[in-house]
């Protein structure tokens, strides 16, 4: 079994585009822009970073994109932290054939949902990770019952934790509660907070790890958080937290995409369009994404993190 528990920090990667008439939907994949937003990440105190997530549109790339998203994070980040490469398939073989491809490409672990076209019963899940484990890079189980369907409870990662290579779940289902439970039935397992707003409630409960949206948006800021919470500073924790937390919400909401991308233009950053199948906010719902950006960062702003 690896010690590598996959835990700190890590970063889901907005994709950045650039317009190409060209490219699917009009929009190519800026690498360029791609490889520096994750030097910034790491350069910012993050531990690492994630390509090829549902924040990073995995599912709008073509193959070829798809891998050499992961390679440009890999060479980006060098030897300054950790790339967890999403590995999600529909089925075992596609998920394993991407896990061997970020082997081959010098990733340090991967992130892999259940099938995700298909509600696999709990056998079928387990060959699942099995596949993705006989790699051999840290695995890191990412339980999402909310788009895939199903749901892996404490009962279910007991049984996958029992696999060479499963170090980790990141834990998406929004019930704090199984933070100690996951930890009472598989204690070999990281716990990673999948969640922007349960992260402090999960940290407090013991998970050991953040695998991040916002932090795309507030990269030192949420490295502070989550130390604080680490080191049982609680209250310094839940003072930063609170004027964060309603931002982070859209974290958990279908247009996480489009929020994460507006809330990086917020600060300076670019964020840019997402591919089909999604598309621009509406006015409303920009107008209530806008109010909470400018809540966190007036208090950022009055409060600024020390770099």
């Amino acid at each position: 079994m690896t010690q590598d528990k996959l835990d700190g920090v890590i970063v889901a990667t907005a994709l950045p585009y650039a317009q190409d008439a060209s490219a699917p939907a009009g929009l190519r994949v800026d690498f360029e822009r791609y490889a520096e937003h994750c030097r910034w990440l790491v350069d910012n105190g993050c531990r690492g970073v994630g390509p090829n997530g549902s924040l990073g549109e995995y599912s709008s790339l073509s193959d070829v994109e798809r891998r050499a998203v992961a390679r440009t994070a890999i060479e980006a980040v060098g030897d300054d932290g950790i790339v967890v490469v999403g590995v999600h398939g529909p089925g075992a073989h596609q998920a394993r054939d991407w896990a061997e491809k970020a082997a081959e490409d010098g990733a340090h672990g991967v992130l892999c949902l259940p099938p995700t076209m298909y509600r696999a019963r709990t056998a079928e899940v387990v060959h699942h990770f099995e596949q993705v484990a006989s790699v051999g890079l840290p695995v890191m189980v990412y339980n999402n019952p909310i788009d895939t369907k199903v749901d892996l409870t404490p009962e279910v990662l007991a049984e996958l934790a029992q696999l060479d290579n499963v170090v980790a779940v990141k834990e998406f289902s929004g019930d704090v509660r199984r933070v100690l439970e996951i930890r009472e039935l598989a204690p070999e397992l990281t716990v990673v907070a999948g969640a922007d707003d349960v992260v402090l409630e999960s940290l407090m409960m013991g998970a050991s790890g953040w695998f991040a949206g916002f932090p795309n948006v507030f990269p030192a800021e949420s490295v502070l958080l989550y130390s604080l919470a680490r080191e049982g500073k609680f209250a310094e924790a839940k003072a930063l937290y609170e004027p964060l937390v309603a931002a982070f919400r859209w974290d958990s909401r279908v247009e996480f995409v489009q929020a994460i991308k507006r809330g990086m233009e917020f600060v300076g950053r670019f964020g840019g369009p997402c591919r089909p199948p999604r598309g621009p906010l509406s006015d409303e719902k920009l107008a209530a994404l806008d109010a909470d950006l400018r809540r966190a960062v007036e208090y950022l702003g009055a409060n600024p993190v020390a770099a």
